[in-house]
């Protein structure tokens, strides 16, 4: 349908035909394209959405296009915050690639204004404005803009402006008093940001101000940093400001608040020091800020912040020495100027007259500065000594090194043991405090004033110290001290002073007050009672000495070396029953492990004094000693109690002491028991004896290695005495005991056994109950087939030739073995007879069982021309037992004994004087006979 003359398109196309002829470019009126959106917005002139439909559809059309678009829409619909939004941010985006003296930010500008028209309620116009403007560095023109936002915001939204009017603040550009009003106002918005008006003081140089705000912030209790600072860093940063800058900073105390700080905050004491006294070096008030640094030193806590304080106290002294000559050279320089000065001033000519020979007028002090620094460094131990006893005036230790400081000034030596007695409480003190005392004694006694060490020493004993032993040194030292002068009967009169017993009555009243003081305790002291006895037993007399034993006996404070001394003293004065009625005393006292050495003293004295005629009172002796004793104690006691029996008492009776022994004593110490028990009973009753001792050890419960040993032991003596059956069995025995892989010596052994005394039969059934052993003691186990248990006695076979080899048996009779031992294709070996045994015997092997002797000398003969290296050994049956001959051997006279040896010689002296004989013992019978 064709448009009307007067429609869109009509208009379209005169507006392009009349572009050239006004001069605008024909792009910026509507196309064909556009003719639905001006449609609709002729239809709709006041909808926003017909107006950003069209924007979008036109997102990629020149900006000034766009720009129409917009400035069209927003005369239409002015209030429209998308629209203005929108249009700004375009604005912006176009304007940001020029220049800032560029036309476009002018139209900006005013576009910003014409928007505020009707959006000033709107924060987020208003930042992209005030951002604008400070971009463009209009600072002028941002700040009265600041100022409409503030005032056309409410406050609730202000915390979207300030920080763009505080970036102006801080600009360079921006004159100082602007950005001080700024922050100002600021404060009133947000008195939290007090840091920030602070520190952009301080990098505008205004340290007056800068100070007077910190303060403020510091006497505000409710104040909390929003930088994260603590109170003790701010008041470093206003330290710091009143010491650098005290000629700017006035109308604050500063010597208060320093010293407030240093009151409140203990962790920096030293550098607030150091400020205060920086602050009256800036002032030239030299002397008050000398008087700071001793104050500084002499109130620091901690040896870290001493060492800040006197590090800068000398360099203080330093550059003060320095300045001076310094100045001395330059004075030397203009003195004639200073003269002529000087005469022209009256007053300085009387004051020259008057005061010429005073040292007051001096004004070279360069030898006092420099007299002043070395004083000072020579006064570093002292000042530090002084700190560490601050933080503890307990210190003992510390007083005693303060003293050594002043070895060389003993007036000063005086002034401080009395300082450190009056300080140190001995119940608090970190040390022994009774050394203090004693120590101040002997520095008198050093200088030969004996009648104030023996001031010091009385006044000493009457403190209340935290522990007896204290007291008693005290005492002791005393004594000492009377004794180094020869005042012997005074250091006895001493000691008997200290240990005398309070009254009751003073008894009563202590306990009445609840808090019994040391000096009610100290005539219990071990260490008072040992020294008086010592002295007693050097100076005293025997009876003297007794007394003082049996007193402290009779208070139960003795130890066992006191017992043992007090017999000791008896035996020496020949009082030997006394004696031993102390030791009584000492094992009724004392318990194990303290009475030990009571006991083997007591007894070894005992049995040495009195031999065989007090037996049997030793023998109870040596059952209660043992009776008491813990298992663990008790071998030396059997030891010593066999001994006895042995030397003055009956054999019988000391292998039953042995016998009880290995019963008693512990498992650890019962092989080492068992074998002393064996030896003396071989040497006491013979070899034979010891075959049930053995036989005990073995089955008395031992662990398994000592059960092997002894076993080993065991079948040795049977070797040697010839039973060779008896020995295999032992062996057989032990073999329960001795894992082939972690005991190879015990099988070594029975190997070596076996090659010396049996046959092919026992050294077989050896290798069996080896491989049995190793098999049960194996942690896994394996059935194997019938060809590798042929490999393992091949093997076995292969072993036991080796050792045939190497014991020296020749290579025939080894291969005659290997042939009789080794098993069939397929069968195994029958077992050996002993009806159908071979004739043939290899040399050193004989019969498991009695070796029959009696043979035909014929059949000898024919044996040794056929082999002389082979054993014949007659058939073995049944009707040919009652033939055999067992032949007879001489037993060695060593298995009886000593006791043994001499009973044939001896049976007639025996039977005359059996009754004398009963009396006496095993060993003293045998030492008569040989005389």
């Amino acid at each position: 349908m064709p448009s009307p003359a007067g429609g869109p398109v009509a208009v379209a196309a005169a507006s392009a035909a009349a572009a050239p002829a006004l001069g605008i470019s024909p792009e910026m009126y509507p196309t064909e394209d556009d003719l639905a959106y001006e449609e609709e917005i002729l239809r709709e002139p006041f909808k926003l959405k017909g107006w950003w439909r069209y924007l979008v559809a036109r997102a990629a059309a020149p900006f000034a296009k766009r720009a129409v678009i917009y400035e069209r829409a927003l005369k239409a619909l002015p209030g429209s915050y998308k629209l203005w939004h929108a249009y700004l941010r375009e604005r912006l985006d176009h304007a940001r690639p020029h220049p800032i003296s560029h036309h476009a930010y002018a139209s900006l500008n005013n576009t910003f204004e014409r928007a505020l028209a009707t959006m000033h309620k709107m924060p987020r116009v208003w930042v992209l404005y005030l951002t604008s403007l400070l971009d463009q560095r209009l600072l002028t023109r941002a700040r009265r803009a600041f100022d409409r936002a503030l005032r056309a915001l409410p406050v609730t939204q202000h915390d979207r402006i300030w920080p763009l009017y505080l970036r102006l603040a801080s600009l360079p550009a921006c004159p100082v008093e602007t950005s001080l009003r700024v922050f100002r106002r600021y404060l009133q918005y947000d008195p939290s940001h007090a840091e920030d008006f602070i520190d952009f003081l301080i990098s505008a140089n205004r340290w007056q101000e800068a100070a007077d705000r910190l303060a403020s912030v510091l006497n505000d209790d409710g104040f909390r940093s929003v930088k994260g600072k603590t109170r003790h860093q701010l008041w470093l940063e206003l330290c710091e400001i009143l010491t650098k800058h005290a000629d700017e900073v006035a109308g604050l105390k500063v010597d208060a608040i320093l010293r407030g700080g240093i009151r409140k905050f203990t962790d920096e004491v030293g550098k607030l020091w150091t400020s205060l006294a920086d602050y009256y070096v800036r002032r030239t008030l030299y002397e008050k800020a000398r008087d700071v640094f001793e104050e500084g030193v002499a109130s620091v806590m901690t040896v870290q912040e001493f060492s800040v304080v006197f590090e800068a106290y000398t360099q203080f002294e330093q550059s003060m020495l320095a300045a001076k000559l310094e100045a001395a050279e330059e004075e030397g320089a203009g003195s004639e100027g200073e003269e002529e000065a000087g005469r022209k001033n009256g007053m300085d000519k009387l004051s020259k007259k008057f005061l010429a020979d005073c040292w007051l007028n001096d004004e070279d002090d360069t030898d006092l500065r420099l007299a002043r620094f070395e004083r000072l460094l020579d006064r570093r131990p002292e000042l530090l000594s002084s700190v560490l006893l601050r933080q503890n005036p307990h210190n003992v230790e510390e007083w005693h090194r303060r003293v050594k400081l002043f070895e060389k000034d003993p007036t000063r030596q005086v002034a401080t043991y009395v300082e450190a007695v009056k300080t140190v409480d001995p119940m608090k003190a970190a040390g022994k405090p009774h050394t203090l005392w004693v120590a101040f004694a002997k520095m008198y006694e050093k200088h030969n004033r004996l009648d104030s060490a023996e001031e010091i020493f009385k006044k000493a004993t009457q403190v209340n110290y935290k522990a007896v032993d204290h007291l008693a040194s005290i005492w002791c030292e005393w004594a000492e001290m009377e004794l180094r002068h020869n005042n012997f009967d005074k250091a006895i009169e001493l000691m008997r002073q200290a240990t005398a017993e309070p009254s009751v009555e003073v008894k009563r009243r202590a306990a009445a007050e609840g808090d019994e003081p040391v000096q009610l305790k100290v005539h219990k002291s071990l260490k008072l009672w040992s020294f008086y006895v010592d002295l007693e037993e050097s100076l005293g007399t025997l009876e003297s000495t007794r007394a003082v034993y049996e007193r402290i006996l009779d208070l139960r404070i003795a130890t066992p070396q006191i017992v043992l001394n007090y017999a000791y003293l008896l035996e020496e004065n020949k009082y030997f029953e006394d004696a031993f009625k102390v030791y009584e005393r000492g094992v009724k006292i004392f318990k194990y492990p303290h009475v030990k050495d009571i006991w083997v003293t007591y007894l070894t004295k005992f049995v040495r004094r009195y031999q065989r005629s007090k037996l049997e009172r030793a023998r109870e002796l040596f059952d209660e000693a043992v009776k008491q004793a813990p298992p663990q104690e008790k071998k030396v006691l059997y030891l010593q109690y066999a001994k006895l029996e042995e030397d003055y008492g009956l054999a019988k009776r000391a292998m039953n002491v042995y016998d009880e022994a290995v019963r008693a004593v512990p498992n650890s110490e019962k092989m080492s028991m068992y074998e002393i028990y064996i030896a003396r009973a071989a040497e006491l009753f013979g070899v034979p004896r010891t075959r049930q001792i053995y036989e005990q050890a073995i089955e008395s419960g031992l662990p398994d290695r000592d059960v092997m040993t002894m076993c080993m032991k065991f079948a040795e003596l049977e070797r040697n005495l010839g039973e060779i059956d008896r020995a295999r069995a032992i062996y057989v025995h032990a073999s329960n005991y001795a894992d082939p892989n972690s005991h190879p010596e015990f099988w070594n052994k029975w190997n070596e056994f076996e090659i010396q005394h049996g046959n092919e039969d026992t050294f077989r059934e050896m290798l069996r109950i080896k491989r049995t052993v190793a098999a049960s003691r194996s942690q896994t186990h394996f059935i194997l087939p019938e060809y590798l248990m042929q490999r393992d006695q091949r093997l076995n076979l292969d072993e036991a030739v080796d050792t045939l080899k190497r014991a020296g048996v020749p290579e025939d009779e080894m291969a005659n073995l290997e042939r009789q031992l080794a098993p069939g294709p397929s069968t195994a070996p029958p077992a050996p007879s002993t009806a159908t045994a071979p004739a043939n015997r290899m040399m050193n092997f004989v019969s498991a069982g009695v070796q029959a002797q009696a043979e035909s000398s014929s059949r000898q003969q024919q044996a040794a021309a056929a082999n002389n290296e082979d054993i014949e050994l007659p058939d073995e049956s049944d009707e040919e037992e009652d033939d055999v001959q067992i032949a007879e051997k001489s037993v060695p006279a060593a298995v009886f004994g000593e006791l043994g040896k001499r009973a044939a010689e001896n049976r007639e002296e025996e039977s005359s004087g059996a009754q004398e004989n009963e009396q006496l013992g095993a060993l003293e019978r045998i030492k008569r006979r040989r005389q």
